[in-house]
């Protein structure tokens, strides 16, 4: 099917394709502005997402070894006793978060409360590895956090650039291509229509003459 086939070359639509071009290069403007601002929110998550990776491992190594300290002190015995009641999770709350349109999962709680009173009952060395592996179990939510929005962002910023080539590469081009057709036809129809009346005034110029002429004959005759 060729490109005049479903355009109408009329005034109207002469208008109407400027300012869908025009909207189109508006918000084209616009997905490329986003899909910059997603790339500068990715890399600055990718930072935090590394500096929480190292603290995880910073934590973790001092846990283990506060569990290696404690186990020396209060022996392997007391501290399984003291694991098995604090070992279930509490309840984990998941809520959500806008980043640039994206929703981003955000996590919450996961940690069992654990009772003054018990803390008290606590040794000292178990309370310190305790305290530890709440801040793993804080860093590891944290992390689960960023690598979802990563992911999250990352796919947001494919989509946004396919949408945006559609537009640049496809919908503007075919628009331009349509505004251009129109254009021709409307010339070639101002033409013909000169052309026309250009030749309808001289056939009027001829029956004119064509008439003096006669009344020219009837006089003189």
């Amino acid at each position: 099917m060729s490109l005049g086939s479903n355009i109408r070359p009329t005034r109207l639509e002469y208008i109407r394709t400027k300012r869908r071009i025009l909207i189109a290069k508006k918000g084209l403007k616009l997905l490329k502005l986003k899909r910059q601002a997603l790339i500068l929110e990715f890399f600055n998550l990718s930072k935090t997402a590394a500096t929480l990776r190292g603290n995880l491992q910073a934590e973790l190594i001092k846990g283990y070894e506060t569990i290696r300290m404690a186990e020396m002190l209060e022996g392997s015995m007391r501290l399984e006793n003291e694991a098995m009641k604090i070992s279930q999770m509490g309840n984990l709350q998941v809520t959500s978060k806008s980043i640039m349109g994206v929703h981003i999962p955000k996590l919450v709680g996961g940690e069992k409360e654990i009772l003054a009173e018990h803390l008290l009952e606590i040794p000292t060395s178990i309370n310190e590895s305790i305290g530890s592996f709440q801040k793993v179990h804080k860093i590891v939510l944290e992390i689960a956090e960023k690598e979802t929005a990563l992911r999250k962002l990352l796919y947001e910023i494919e989509r946004t650039k396919r949408k945006s080539n559609a537009i640049e590469n496809v919908f503007i081009p075919k628009l331009m291509s349509a505004l251009k057709f129109i254009t021709f036809r409307l010339d070639e129809m101002e033409r013909d229509t000169f052309i026309m009346l250009k030749t309808v005034k001289r056939k009027m110029g001829e029956r004119e003459q064509k008439s003096k002429n006669e009344e020219v004959e009837i006089h003189a005759a």
